[in-house]
């Protein structure tokens, strides 16, 4: 039975991965977060509570277990946070990845980094693994920075790239785009949705079987992972108002220009995925696949 280590377990990632793991026959499974278990429902779940951002820790615990394998499913990834907060930014989504994967390296463990498609500057669209990163804020810089680090480690590694990350978990800290205009809709609230951003947007069960994947196989290199949909934001939540009988008239069409944010964002990101499927055996679902798994 190989060891696994999930880091940021308490996050909708880190706690899909969890679940996903806890009764794995193939893996012994420890998960890893800041503050209090989150996994509350699984008693006999092998816990380790600490501070991330306390290198030396982490690493003190990673030489304890001796995993095969580790998942970081820790990330800033607010990203006009980020371009506000550029120094917190870093140390979370670089400097702590840098670490991370010097650590893994000494210990011979396979490193399943997660990634973005805000790498890409979004003036194409449907990008492959080759093509050449161009970020257009903070966020994406750090995370392209994650992944030189990850490589230029020498060390084993999966880099999944992904997009618009949604779920459902009984304790969640923050929320994701499908609950907010789901919850925003119900309150018979206006959304303004822009429809001049387009996404495929991932269901968390999906990237957490795609990690699972990468450890069965021992694939190595990056992988794009994402849902099969490419879509405006704006007819994501006509689809999500249309799937929960709620009023699509309350969604209200906007241009990216007329918001105030921070961070500037890449208009049109979206996958190929090709290598994911052949190699992986990963199974892109469509929004509304995706929506029906989180009932």
């Amino acid at each position: 039975m190989k060891k696994v280590v999930v880091i940021g377990s308490n996050g909708l990632l880190g706690q899909t991965l969890v679940n996903k793991l806890y009764n794995h026959s193939d893996y012994q499974l420890y998960a890893m977060a800041s503050g209090e278990n989150r996994n509350e429902d699984l008693r006999e779940l092998k816990f380790i509570s600490i501070d991330l951002m306390d290198l030396k820790k982490l690493k003190i615990q990673l030489n304890l277990l001796e995993p095969q394998y580790v998942i970081n499913a820790l990330a800033m990834t607010n990203v006009d946070a980020c371009e506000l907060n550029q120094e917190d930014c870093k140390r979370i989504n670089t400097d702590f990845v840098t670490e991370l994967a010097a650590y893994c390296k000494e210990l011979k463990a396979h490193l399943i980094h997660i990634s973005t498609d805000f790498i890409f500057d979004g003036l194409e669209g449907f990008y492959s693994e080759e093509d050449v990163p161009n970020p257009v804020n903070y966020y994406g810089w750090s995370k392209l920075w994650s992944e030189q680090a990850v490589q230029d480690s020498g060390l084993v590694y999966s880099i999944l790239r992904t997009i618009v990350v949604y779920g459902k978990l009984k304790q969640m800290k923050r929320n994701n785009i499908v609950l907010w205009i789901k919850e925003t809709l119900e309150k018979g609230q206006t959304l303004n949705l822009v429809d001049d951003q387009f996404r495929m947007p991932t269901y968390v069960g999906s990237l957490a079987d795609a990690c699972i994947l990468c450890m069965e196989k021992n694939a190595v290199g990056i992988f794009n992972i994402s849902g099969r949909d490419l879509m405006s934001v704006y007819d994501m939540g006509l689809e999500i108002a249309a799937y929960y009988h709620l009023d699509k008239n309350l969604i209200k069409k906007v241009q990216t220009s007329s918001l105030t944010q921070p961070a500037k964002r890449p208009s049109k990101t979206g996958f190929i995925l090709d290598k994911a499927i052949k190699k992986l055996r990963f199974q892109p679902l469509t929004l509304v696949e995706g929506l029906k798994l989180m009932e």
